[in-house]
């Protein structure tokens, strides 16, 4: 062992790379034409399906874009030039439709501020408006579009804060707006590159244990500190719509702000000192409030100190009030969590957590109203009498759901779902939700009907649903089910009073678009024509395969075959496998197929898609489930099953007669990257690889890493085993390394890529690095991901499809 930490240490500072000077490359015209295209628009409907907002944006920034100055402070990335968060994804344009109106089609909304960069949009309380950030050169401003008239007007300067989110908030009126100003009292920032040290940086623990993941973009001196806060600070206005302006409340740095539903008070959370440099600001102090409407101060209700220490495991959590929110059925009552455990998962209790509801004025004793078996997840609200709680645990993959009686805690709750959250073919879905008269969404309820919207998966196929379930009796009543056999409808909302479903219907070759189902009726009104703008792809052949791995478990796969590709000839080309492994703690939820042939073909920027346009034969999504049952921990065995998977995949493929198998490609992005290179070192199913934005030596995660919670001191051989980086003096097959210079993710930091190409290239590995400016952990440039496309296409070309015979 003691060899391999000589080594690694050695390569991990040689920096004797060969470097290639190029500027940004473009793909093939095939694949440049599917990537270079306007996108349809996302859309916004209000509770009354009176209108729908059409928001188009383009597919890319640019690089010039990314390039815009950044700070990168307590797990922020902030544009200090115009105070908001510097990877911020905007729209750059507004329609509407009216929906009341007969083939109503998009029409432009006026007024638009010249090269529109929109974001925040938030819905007025009587939905006849929304307010939106506009983000300018110099800062960013509040708009607000009249959806009646279809105009938009600028409500402010641009002087408004958006660096710490939740920007906007509606007074109950819908006529004026809560906002975070620059604060009055906000200091010059230091130019942390060029300021002179006063002393140097010291971080102390005296015998705490303090097991944290490898986040990134944290504090790291005072000055980081300095600036943090000052980019924090705001100061509260009131802004009416006729222009007016107060101030609120002055300076803090506020995090979340709420109202509560009948608009009488507002709960204000602000962040507080000390700061850390191990933690990103969602843990450090900070203080929770309730203000009156007008501003004037009613009552703390909760101050959390920093947390740099928890209890070992993913279901463990700080002790005292957490989860604080308005309860949505009550004028202004808080609800809140707190652990029965001391957060601790490893101690054994009967319940995990204890709910509580303190009324306004929050001053009072708090009311116990439900004890939940797992960890506390959320509560739909319907009534005085009547709500349903949600709890899951992590490590058995379980979630309950309980119905009880908020007002009387005496009555037990009755567990209506106790199920395997990972067992799709089972899940009953999710609650259809209805505005009350605070215009918050509550259970839509029929007596004491609840209705359930589900996905639908089942062993037959995807078939999407709609059920009554009566919460008294719990019995289900199937109210509709999707007969599609060649697209997919995607039920969005249900109208229980006027039987209407809100739906997208979607196919390999049909682009999705929004329809009216009235279901008594069996009427279907088509709301929006989006086009297909990939149609050099539309006739692609496409399924999904289903086959065994070697111990029997059901695995899945969509299959593609090239543009043109004879099925009659089959002539054997290339393949790409790409997928990203799954944990699982039961083979039965790893079996069961999630994918559908009939969704469309979306060749998006980390797609490997685009290679049916040169030939290729593109396995994606494969499943690659890391199975642990009982006792057992998945990755006790992930290097056997990955092999086991891509085997199975390549063996189900090549069984059709499409394939030349030593032509196959493996792909992935992440913890998929990571899969890359443990099945190149530890098989020889392929011809090359490709792995983006990955982390290669988890003794550098050592607090855990994706699904494995436990450490490097608990197992060290897992560790071992599970890191690419020490076995690579195994890597055979020519691997290509693409990074974003600016990953923020945690525990895939470009060093991670460094380092193993430096190791590889001090084996004499055929590998090549591929670093992108300014890139974080998935690409936002345009011209980073055309240079990604061309770099995978030459490689995929010299190495899988032109490869020479052994």
């Amino acid at each position: 062992m003691k060899r391999f930490i000589y080594l690694a240490l050695l390569l991990g500072i040689s920096s004797a790379n060969a470097q290639e000077n190029i500027s940004y490359q473009k793909p093939s015209s095939e694949i440049l034409d599917l990537v270079d295209v306007k996108v349809a628009p996302s859309v916004l409907i209000d509770e009354s399906k009176d209108f729908m907002v059409l928001r188009y944006r383009d597919s890319y920034k640019t690089i010039a874009e990314l390039s815009e100055i950044e700070l990168r402070l307590g797990g922020l990335r902030i544009n200090p030039k115009t105070n908001i968060g510097s990877r911020t994804n905007y729209y750059n344009d507004l329609k509407l439709i009216n929906l009341k109106e007969t083939n109503a089609s998009p029409k432009p909304v006026t007024g638009l501020p010249e090269n529109p960069r929109l974001a925040n949009f938030k819905w007025s309380p009587d939905q006849k408006k929304i307010a939106f950030t506009h983000t300018s050169q110099t800062g960013v401003e509040i708009w607000v579009l009249d959806l009646k008239k279809a105009v938009v007007t600028k409500l402010t300067e641009a002087k408004i804060n958006a660096n710490m989110g939740d920007v906007i908030n509606w007074f109950e009126d819908s006529k004026s707006l809560l906002v975070k100003m620059i604060s009055e009292d906000k200091k010059e920032l230091i130019d942390t590159e060029n300021s002179i040290p006063t002393g140097p940086t010291i971080s102390v623990n005296e015998g705490s244990k303090a097991q944290n993941r490898t986040y990134q973009d944290l504090l790291k001196n005072k000055n980081d500190e300095y600036n943090f806060e000052q980019l924090a600070l705001s100061d509260l206005y009131k802004i009416s719509l006729n222009g007016d302006k107060a101030k609120w409340l002055g300076a803090a740095m506020f995090g979340s702000i709420s109202f509560s539903p009948d608009g009488k008070y507002v709960m204000l959370t602000t962040v507080e000192k000390p700061f850390s440099y191990l933690v990103p600001y969602s843990r450090f102090p900070f203080k929770t409030t309730i203000y009156s409407s007008k501003g004037e101060m009613v009552q703390t209700v909760l101050e959390v100190p920093l947390i740099e220490e928890l209890p070992k495991g993913f279901m463990a959590i700080r002790t005292g009030r957490r989860n604080l929110n308005w309860r949505d059925d009550k004028p202004a009552t808080l609800i809140y969590a707190e652990a029965l455990d001391g957060g601790d998962p490893e101690i054994k209790v009967d319940f995990r957590d204890e709910v509580f509801e303190l009324e306004a004025p929050f001053n009072g004793t708090p009311k116990s109203i439900l004890k939940t078996i797992n960890r506390f997840y959320t509560i739909d609200w319907a009534n005085d009498n009547m709500a349903i709680a949600m709890d899951y645990w992590w490590n058995s993959r379980n979630t309950k759901a309980y119905v009880f009686n908020p007002s009387d805690a005496s009555q037990k709750a009755k567990i209506i779902s106790d199920r395997n959250y990972q067992d799709k073919y089972n899940d009953p879905g999710n609650f259809v939700h209805k505005r009350n008269k605070f215009g918050n969404y509550v259970l839509a309820l029929e007596g004491d009907n609840a209705f359930l919207i589900g996905d639908g998966y089942s062993e037959k196929g995807q078939y999407p649903f709609v059920d009554q379930l009566n919460l008294k009796t719990e019995k289900t009543e199937r109210l509709y089910q999707s007969t599609y056999e060649e697209k997919i409808e995607d039920i969005q909302d249900f109208d229980p009073v006027n039987k209407e479903l809100l739906v997208r219907i979607e196919s390999k070759t049909e682009y999705p678009n929004y329809y009216f189902r009235d279901i008594d009726k069996a009427k279907l009104k088509q709301l929006t024509s989006f086009e297909n703008p990939f149609k050099s792809i539309q006739n692609v052949h496409k399924e999904v395969l289903s086959y065994k791995r070697e111990d029997g478990l059901e695995l899945s796969g969509t299959l593609y075959l090239p543009v043109g590709y004879d099925a009659n000839k089959k002539e054997k080309m290339p393949m790409i496998l790409w997928a990203y492994p799954e944990e699982f703690k039961d083979k039965a939820s790893a079996s069961q197929n999630t994918q559908n042939p009939n969704e469309f073909t979306y060749p998006y920027w980390a797609s490997p898609i685009y290679w049916v346009t040169k030939g290729y034969v593109v396995l994606d999504d494969a499943s690659f489930p890391i199975v642990g049952e009982g006792e057992t921990e998945p990755n006790d065995s992930f290097r056997k099953q990955l092999v086991s998977n891509a085997k199975a995949a390549i063996d189900a493929v090549d069984a059709l007669g499409y394939i030349d198998r030593n032509k196959v490609a493996v792909g992935g992005h992440s913890y998929g990257a990571f899969m890359v290179a443990n099945l190149l070192s530890h098989s020889d199913l392929f011809a090359a690889g490709i792995a983006r934005s990955g982390a290669y030596n988890r003794t550098l995660t050592p607090f855990g890493f994706q699904s494995e919670e436990r450490s490097y001191w608990d197992s060290p051989e897992v560790y071992y085993k599970m890191s690419p980086f020490m076995h690579a003096d195994k890597m055979k097959t020519p691997l290509l390394l693409i990074h974003g210079e600016a990953d923020n993710n945690s525990g895939t930091y470009p060093m991670q890529s460094e380092r193993y190409f430096n190791a590889l290239k001090g084996l004499g590995a055929n590998v090549r690095l591929v670093i992108f400016p300014k890139e974080s952990h998935g690409y936002r440039a345009k011209e980073s991901i055309l240079h990604m496309l061309w770099e995978q296409d030459q490689w995929l070309d010299k190495y899988v499809k032109n490869r020479k015979a052994e």
